[in-house]
């Protein structure tokens, strides 16, 4: 059993208080493990980060649940000794947060419980946001924003919120939201006449103190719904986040921050009409190269043209584009390379009644300008990091086909 006599379980408003120093240890330079016969401070568990704060002149990083030894403090700065009087203080504003978020979960998820009858199996607060997993298989914007508006319902009549410990015998009388695998004693967080649920994390006194809750985002995960929420100062530093770029983006249009989303839903269609017309015009273009450069070759012995050429910053679409525009003439090989972003690019096609294997002379192409590829018969794909041998890689594919 823990050694270590928990302040915080009736009184998560206590922010100083003295203790006395019961054991000392060392973690690595200019950092310790300290143990007291009391302490403010709540360690990690139940999907909540520990508290933060001071230790005498030292800063406490983290506080530990180990069952045995109590409450370990790690600290970094002047251990104390074994015996001596010590002053903590909590960080207020991290230990604020932390009881708006989890009452805030307490109440959400009492919220889709009754609402639904979807039970919480975990919740997990990280820095920014916090998430809980229902079992709430036909979820939808409707249903989670009837819970949230049921939760903020509940803050909004600042009901109290009350810490009881109970028997055993005494909690299976209860109509408790979860059971507990703890044994012996409960402590349970009663939000009157709505919620009664085992914890032993920090909570407000009253559900005022929550602010708002308010829903991020929801997805589907592992068979449950996983739900991304804020609760009190989060809510409002999220809307200022959300509110700024929200601004930033009515901006660009020169409009009213609340008819940015329909200037971006025309702006994209724009886009899409814009692309489908460069589309046809690159098609066109690459007719057009084509027929130039299928002009321009020399047709061998047997009749084929083999074009081969390097291009600059002209990426593996516009390259496939051309060399299918050249593979539609007879009896025309295109071994087509373009250095596109530091990397090398190659396209190597030809017609049905030219002769060679595109995908072979890919294979040695790429191991000459390191890198993979591969593709069919008739046409072939890929690239590597040594631009250098681009030149080399075409030409001994070129020398591969004549031979």
């Amino acid at each position: 059993m823990s050694t270590t006599e928990r302040l915080y379980y009736n009184d998560s408003h206590l922010t100083e208080f003295e203790a006395r120093v019961t054991s000392v240890s060392e973690r690595v330079s200019g950092w310790g493990a300290v143990t007291l016969d009391r302490t403010a401070f709540y360690p990690t568990g139940g999907g909540q980060p520990s508290d933060t704060g001071t230790l005498g002149t030292s800063h406490v990083v983290e506080c530990i649940d180990d069952e045995k030894a109590g409450i370990l403090h790690i600290i970094h700065g002047r251990l104390p000794q074994v015996g001596s009087i010590v002053k903590g203080h909590v960080d207020w504003p991290r230990r604020l947060d932390h009881m708006q978020q989890h009452t805030g979960q307490h109440i959400l998820s009492q919220a889709f419980f009754k609402l639904f009858n979807a039970e919480t199996r975990s919740f997990r607060m990280m820095e920014q946001y916090s998430e809980i997993d229902i079992e709430l298989a036909n979820a939808s914007d409707g249903r989670i924003n009837e819970a949230v508006e049921l939760a903020n319902k509940i803050i909004w009549e600042d009901r109290a919120v009350l810490v009881r410990q109970v028997t055993p015998e005494e909690a299976e009388q209860l109509p408790l939201r979860k059971d507990s695998a703890r044994e012996g004693e409960l402590r349970i967080i009663e939000i009157e006449d709505f919620d009664l649920s085992p914890c032993g994390g920090t909570h407000a006194t009253r559900t005022g103190e929550v602010g708002i809750v308010a829903v991020r985002s929801w997805e589907r995960a592992k068979g449950l719904t996983r739900i991304e929420f804020l609760a009190g100062t989060r809510v409002a530093a999220d809307y200022r986040r959300a509110n700024r770029t929200a601004r930033s983006v009515a901006a660009l249009f020169s409009v009213a921050r609340d008819e940015s989303v329909a200037s971006v839903e025309r702006l994209m269609e724009e886009n899409k009409q814009l692309m489908r017309r460069v589309r046809v015009l690159e098609e066109l273009a690459a007719r057009v190269e084509a027929e130039e450069l299928y002009g321009s070759a020399r047709p061998q012995d047997d009749g084929t043209r083999i074009i081969a050429r390097v291009f600059e910053e002209r990426d593996a679409e516009s390259l496939k584009r051309l060399a299918q525009q050249l593979a539609s003439h007879p009896k025309t090989v295109a071994l087509l390379g373009s250095s596109d972003k530091g990397s090398a690019r190659l396209v190597f096609a030809r017609s049905t009644d030219a002769a060679g294997d595109m995908n072979l002379l890919m294979r040695e192409a790429c191991a000459l300008v390191g890198g993979r590829g591969g593709g069919k018969p008739d046409m072939a794909q890929g690239g590597g990091q040594n631009i250098e041998r681009l030149s080399d890689a075409l030409q001994a594919a070129r020398s591969a086909l004549a031979s």
